[in-house]
């Protein structure tokens, strides 16, 4: 099965690197009109768009910002006329070194602003957008960290169970007016997200590999096929659902 997004025009946040750079890439390949969003420059992101004969357009945007949200979704309209998917995937790991009553309070805000506000931000805007355009679909990234929880990180997996909790109510309020609303749920996946907590030290990283049953991390281009299906047609009777990618780690 070929997936085509042909002439539709996505967002996605968070796209200098890991899965949503993996996600852009994807889509700009299925033929969209890809609009990278990140705080960081997205320039290995373009390269690699241009080598697959794609076409984007970069904006730097801090997704717990109201005004930069609103502003990447005005200047996608602006230079393209329409908006019909996006990846809301930017997100941050916050600090993993706290138990819950030794956390501080403003990293717990700051990673909620990005992981849960930034989501909200993105589809408060998204979704106007969509209606003017006849409808569309938008993918949450989520994480298994939204199914289970790990202990010493938890505003993230607060975040990540509320994004799901935020796509799913999402998807009712929408369904009937040709929006569609879904989350990716994945597991350990091969990213610099992941490279922080390992330091590409093989004794660490067989820690993280031997709790999956598949018995090795998930790489970015396997979550960005989801991500393409998810966004598709091929998927058009899907909504509100979280779809886990995680080697079988969450049916232990």
């Amino acid at each position: 099965m070929t997936i085509r997004l042909d002439d539709r025009v996505a967002i996605v946040t968070g796209a200098a690197s890991g899965i949503g750079a993996s996600a852009a890439v994807a889509i700009a390949a299925a033929g969209a009109h890809v609009v990278l969003a990140d705080i960081a420059g997205c320039e290995d992101t373009e390269r690699a768009i241009k080598n697959v004969g794609g076409d984007s357009l970069t904006i730097r945007t801090d997704v717990s910002r109201a005004d930069d949200v609103k502003s990447l979704v005005a200047r996608t309209i602006a230079a393209y006329g329409r908006l019909d998917h996006a990846f809301n995937n930017a997100g941050t790991e916050g600090r993993a070194e706290h138990e819950i009553h030794e956390a501080d309070e403003e990293a717990w805000d700051q990673a909620l602003a990005v992981n849960l506000k930034g989501v909200w931000l993105a589809m408060k805007y998204q979704v106007p957008a969509m209606l003017d355009s006849g409808g569309g679909s938008i993918v949450n990234g989520a994480s298994v960290a939204a199914m289970v929880a790990f202990d010493k990180n938890g505003s993230y997996v607060a975040g990540k169970h509320a994004i799901l909790g935020l796509t799913k109510t999402a998807a009712l309020e929408y369904a009937d007016r040709g929006v569609r609303v879904n989350a990716v749920c994945p597991g350990v996946v091969r990213t610099p997200f992941i490279e922080r907590f390992t330091g590409n030290v093989p004794e660490v990283e067989a820690r993280y590999t031997e709790i999956i049953p598949l018995g090795r991390m998930a790489e970015p281009e396997e979550v960005a096929k989801a991500v393409v299906w998810l966004l598709s047609d091929e998927s058009s009777y899907v909504t509100g659902h979280g779809l886990v990618i995680d080697g079988g780690l969450v049916a232990r």
